[in-house]
This record gives structure tokens, sequence and C-alpha cells, in this order.
């Protein structure tokens, strides 16, 4: 344990807080424990860390034990509902739970009580999961960070003057933290996974189509935004997703057991620590048997990363110009959002939106069947493309972005290349731990072909079963 709390066998009784899902259903089959003592645990262990991380928009604590009881009673009757029927679960803040406030960040929703379930929430709540808060993220879910104005900024686990990333920072830094096994986040850009990569957990971004949206907020990310898990095993991952799409994602299909290793983007700059790590993931991977072949040279993604922040853009001066959307959303009939009560960089990206001529959403649209063609032609000789989850560690957890790796200026989604390549095109990606840089955690990323999420899993368990699953956690109250 390289940093964390006392551990289990020190204190003489288990830490329930730290057990996987797969885990946590195990005990609740032999009798070992129950779903209220799993959440007691895990609503504890919240409440310790969420000074120290403000990862946290709310908890709530009472329909969480209520459902827990109900699951508990459940199990005691030999009926549970799933391998997630009990597990403490918890919601980024940009997806409607029921009877809950949905603030995506923004003050413009403040007062807004969501009337029913997001479609993914739904599922979670009819396999049994205990939902038991929603997580922090920035204003709109728009940001490579996680800072707002309404619930403010959230830290790294490991290190609390450093970001954990964004937009999915809050679901990371409480799966980070053992405040709880499992979160649903979203990922329009790399949301779920750089976050997961900056505290040193998993992320998978379904391929588009897999999880089913709607009954939500307005999509400014169309069905770019994919909804999925954060988690600290694969297994555990998998079996998230396989609730959120409602069947089984089948078994793996190699085509060829190759690997394409791209350790960067164009000229892009890659922290040399990030880049030796990915490198040991890519050995690994051949020490496993695969075939894995180093790229000369990837311009697959330059087109689109330098697009791409247009898409969202767009989508929000739309969402701003929908005089129909906004009552829904908690606003009096009649009147429209006040853009004032925006943080600056939601105002910034609205204003450059306006802007935009009426072609940039077709450039984008273009760009993408460009980005398409290419990559059928990269996924007929290689079941997955392996690169770096980002390009940089993280930052200071009040700045958007770094402003230089590896001794070169940057601008604000210079940390962010490796991963909206693979929204735009709608393919399975998922970020997994590979190490430590100092006392940093930071991961790499496989992406396979549109459909292949079962082959993209497969890899990444296969990885896991090599290095083995980490089992330590950060302190809490002591930095």
């Amino acid at each position: 344990m390289l940093q964390g709390e006392q551990s289990a066998k020190t204190t003489g009784a288990p830490d329930l807080w730290r057990l996987s899902a797969a885990e946590i259903v195990k005990g609740y089959a032999d009798g070992s424990h129950t779903p209220s003592d799993v959440l007691e645990a895990c609503l504890v262990r919240t409440g310790r860390c969420q000074p120290d991380l403000n990862m946290m928009v709310l908890v709530d604590a009472d329909a969480a034990r209520a459902a827990a009881r109900e699951s508990q009673q459940r199990w005691k009757e030999g009926r549970p509902l799933g391998p997630l029927d009990g597990v403490p679960i918890s919601i980024k803040d940009n997806m409607n739970v029921a009877g809950l406030p949905t603030t995506w960040g923004s003050r413009m929703l403040r007062g807004f009580v969501a009337a029913e379930d997001e479609l993914p929430v739904k599922r979670l709540r009819a396999a049994g999961a205990i939902l038991f808060g929603k997580t922090n993220l920035p204003e709109f879910a728009m940001q490579g960070y996680t800072d707002n104005q309404v619930i403010g900024t959230t830290r790294n686990p490991w290190k609390r003057s450093l970001t954990p990333g964004g937009s999915s920072g809050g679901a990371a830094a409480a799966i980070a933290a053992g405040c709880g096994p499992l979160a649903l986040a979203t990922d329009g850009g790399g949301s779920i996974r750089r976050p997961a990569s900056h505290c040193g957990v998993i992320g998978f971004k379904p391929s588009m189509g897999t999880v089913r949206r709607g009954l939500g907020l307005p999509e400014i990310f169309l069905d770019f935004e994919v909804a999925g898990p954060i988690g600290r095993s694969v297994g555990d991952v998998r079996a998230l997703t396989q609730v959120l799409a409602g069947h089984d994602l089948g078994a793996p299909a190699f085509r060829s057991r190759r690997i394409c290793f791209v350790p960067t983007f164009g000229d892009h700059p890659v922290d040399p620590a990030i880049a030796t790590q990915v490198a040991e993931a890519a050995k690994t991977f051949e020490e496993l048997g695969y075939t894995v072949e180093k790229a000369a040279r990837f311009d697959l993604a330059e087109e689109i990363n330098e697009l791409w922040p247009s898409l969202s853009a767009i989508g929000l001066a739309w969402l701003f110009g929908k005089q129909a959307e906004w009552p829904r959303l908690g606003l009096p009939p009649g009147s429209g959002p006040d853009v004032g009560q925006c943080g600056p960089a939601a105002q910034k990206t609205l204003q450059e939106a306006r802007t935009v001529g009426a072609t940039k959403l077709f450039d984008v649209l273009v760009a993408i069947q460009t980005l398409e063609r290419r990559l059928h032609d990269i996924f007929a000789e290689y079941d997955a493309i392996l690169t770096p989850a980002t390009a940089a560690l993280p930052w200071p957890a009040a700045d958007s972005h770094p402003q230089e790796i590896d001794g070169r200026k940057v601008g604000p989604r210079g940390h962010a290349i490796f991963t909206a390549f693979a929204n735009a095109a709608g393919l399975p990606a998922i970020a997994m731990p590979s190490g430590w840089v100092g006392d940093l955690p930071t991961g790499f990323q496989l992406v396979g072909p549109r459909g292949a999420d079962a082959t993209v899993l497969a890899l990444a368990q296969s990885y896991e079963e090599a290095r083995g699953r980490r089992a330590d956690f950060p302190a809490t109250g002591n930095q």
C-alpha cells in the first residue's frame, strides 16, 4: 500500500468501502455483510473525504438507506435483481435522478428538481443499485477540470492542490477515494477517461448506441456524449456497462491479436514520464502474446481535435436560443436564460459560438466521416489502438488546463489530444491505470472498432490480470 488508510489487517475488521462491486455482492450471497453494512461504510468514507475533495454535489442518505433495506430483504429471500443489487453507485450531476436536484454545474438550474430518472439511471435503479449521491462537474460538463460557481472546486485525492480532471472529476475522485465502488458518468470528448487516468482508476466509454440516453438534460453533445462507468476493476466496469446497455456484451472477437501503439498524435508533446508508462504497458501486451506495432506517425485526429470544441459550443448556443427547453429545466414559462448567471468559461464559449459561421457544424460532420473511413482501414489490421489516456499529469486544481507539457506551451486542449477521436467515431475506449509518476497515478487508453466493446474490455482484463488490480487508497484529512 503506497499511501492510505490503516489496513483492514491492522484494524481486525474489513473496511467494506474498500471492496469491489463483485466482492460486495459475493459477501451478500454468503452472508458476510449486508447492503446496509456496505452503504454505511461508504457514507462514512464519503463524509470523511468530502471536506478535502469536494467531489459530491449532494448525498441522499435517507433514500439510499431505504434502498439498502429493500436490497437486503431481496438477498435474504434469495431473489437479488442482478450483479449490482445492493451496490452503492454515485451519479454525475448532469444526469437526472427522480426527486433530486440536477445542477449541471450551473447557477442557471438552481431550484430544478428532476421529475424522473434518466434512462441509464432508471436501469440502475431497476437492477437494485443503491443511488447514494451526485458527483461534481464543470458547468455544462464542458471543461477538462472540475470547478463551478455552484459547488466549487473538486480536488485530486492523491494531491489536493491538483485537479482530478473533468468533466467527470467528481466521479473519478470519489471512486479513487473509496466512496463507493462504481460511478455513472458521461464522456463527450474524454470526460470519463482522462479523470480516471488522473485519479488512477478505470473509465470506460462504450460505443455510440450501446447505452441509450433519454429523459435527461438537453443533449448539447448529441449522441457523441455517452454514459459509462468509472470503477476500480474491469469486471465491475463490465458489469455496470451491461446493466446500462440492457444486455450481455458477448464474447470478445479478436481479428488479429495485433495492437497499434501510438505514443503521440502528430507533433504534440506528452509528459515524458507518461510516455514511459505507456511504453511499459505496450511491453506488457507483448508479453501476453499480442503483436504490438508502433505507429511511425499518427495524424488522423488532428482535424477532429481542432474542430471538436466547436460541436459542444454550437450545442450550448442552440440551447440558449431554444426558449422551449428552459421551462422543463425550472425556469418560469416565458422567461429565458440569464447568461450573466453563467461562469466565465461558459460565457466565453457562448460568445465564440455565436460568431461561428453556419458551415462550422458541417465541417465537423465531414471531418467525422473522413476519420471513420481512415479508422476503418486501421481496424482492418488491428484489434485496438493503444495511446496515453492524457498528455499531461494533473495540474493546479483551479486552472482550466496545464500551460506547458514537456517544456512546451500548449493550449486548452493540449492535455486532451488522445480522447475526442473515439467520441467522434463512436468507438469503445477504456482508460486503465498504468503506474505512478512520483506520487501521482497515470494511465493508458485502449480504443477498438465500433461495437467491439467486449474486445476492448477483454484486452483491459488481460492487462489487469497480468499487472494486478490496485488496492491502495489515498489518506484523508492530512494533505
